[in-house]
C-alpha cells in the first residue's frame, strides 16, 4: 500500500502540473515556517478527504488569461486536478481565508512551488484527514495520474563547509562526504527518501539499483 506520504507528494504534482504557467512547475518539500497567512483553501471529501492551502507569491506568472478574476477561481482547476489524486469524491468551494490552522498543522505536508530557475512563486499545503481503506483503492487513484512526472533522485552523500571552504574550491580539490566508500545511495522522491541502491553504471551512464524500499513507503 502506497503511504501517506506518497499521496501529497502526488496531489502537489498535480497541482502543478495543472498550474497554468508559462513554463513546467516542479514541487519540492518545504523549509518554509508553517505560520502563513491568507491563502486559497479547499477541502475535499471522498473515499479519502483532505485539506488543502495554496499561496501564490507572484500572481504575475499565472497566464490563464484572467488577472482581474479572484485567485480562487484561478486556480480551481488545478486544486481540482490535484483533489483528483485522492479518488472519488467532491471537492468544496474554494475560498481566501486564513490558512494558519491548515499549514501549521502537525500532519500538514508542505511544498514549494517552483518555476524553471528554481525560484518559489508559491507553497502548497496539503493535509490528509482520512486515509483510503484498501490498496486496490490505492492502486486505482495512483492509476488515474500516472502520466504527472514526480522528481526521482539519487544522494550518495553530503557535507557541510564553511563559506571561505567553498570559496576556495577548484578542480582537483577532493570534497569528503558523510558515507563510507560502498554505502547504499539514498533514493528520493521529490525530496523524501523511499529507497536504497547502490550505484552501478548502465551503457556508459550512472544508475542506480534499488536494494531496499523503505517500510513507511510500502505501508
Amino acid at each position: 500500500m502506497t503511504s501517506t506520504t506518497a499521496y501529497e507528494s502526488a496531489v502537489a504534482a498535480a497541482f502543478a502540473a495543472r498550474l497554468p504557467t508559462a513554463a513546467p512547475t516542479t514541487v519540492r518539500p518545504s523549509q518554509a515556517s508553517g505560520d502563513t497567512g491568507d491563502a486559497v483553501v479547499v477541502n475535499y471529501v471522498g473515499e479519502a478527504s483532505a485539506e488543502l492551502a495554496v499561496q501564490i507569491l507572484d500572481p504575475s506568472v499565472l497566464i490563464d488569461g484572467v488577472p482581474n478574476a479572484s485567485l480562487a477561481d484561478r486556480l480551481h482547476d488545478a486544486l481540482e486536478a490535484s483533489a483528483s489524486a485522492l479518488g472519488p469524491g467532491a471537492i468544496g468551494d474554494s475560498r481566501i481565508g486564513d490558512a494558519s490552522p491548515i499549514f501549521s498543522h502537525p500532519s500538514t505536508q508542505l511544498f514549494d512551488l517552483q518555476d524553471e530557475t528554481d525560484r518559489t512563486i508559491g507553497r502548497l499545503a496539503v493535509r490528509i484527514t482520512r486515509s483510503p481503506q484498501s490498496a486496490a483503492t490505492s492502486s486505482r487513484r495512483l492509476h488515474r495520474i500516472a502520466g504527472v512526472e514526480m522528481e526521482l533522485t539519487v544522494e550518495i552523500g553530503r557535507t557541510r563547509m564553511a563559506v571561505r571552504d567553498v570559496l576556495d574550491l577548484e578542480p582537483g580539490r577532493v570534497v569528503e562526504l558523510d558515507r563510507s566508500a560502498g554505502a547504499p545511495a539514498d533514493v528520493k522522491l521529490n525530496g523524501r527518501i523511499i529507497a536504497h541502491g547502490e550505484v552501478v553504471v548502465v551503457d556508459q551512464d550512472y544508475a542506480v539499483r534499488i536494494t531496499r524500499i523503505l517500510e513507511n513507503v510500502e505501508a
